[in-house]
């Protein structure tokens, strides 16, 4: 069977329009979850917990989607 880990963080937005964070020294790591369903659940509480601050916001990121640096990156990867 396949693993496909999720993360979930979040932090204060300088925009909450945007994804850049205020402080990344501040972002909060909620966790890593062995499955979508266990992270979407987390991603939520965090995100319904803040709701009250607009500029905080959390993120749900696909790890199992990064690519591997030693191999050749596909025509729609972004390399920096």
């Amino acid at each position: 069977m396949t693993q496909r880990l999720h993360l979930v963080f979040g932090g204060e937005l300088v925009d909450p329009s945007g994804t850049t964070f205020k402080n990344v020294d501040d972002i909060h790591i909620v966790g890593m979850f062995p499955d979508y369903a266990s992270a979407y659940d987390a991603w939520k509480s965090e995100a319904q917990r803040t709701v009250d601050n607009a500029h905080m916001r959390y993120f749900l990121a696909h790890i199992h989607r990064l690519h591997d640096e030693n191999s050749e990156a596909s025509p729609t990867a972004v390399i920096d």
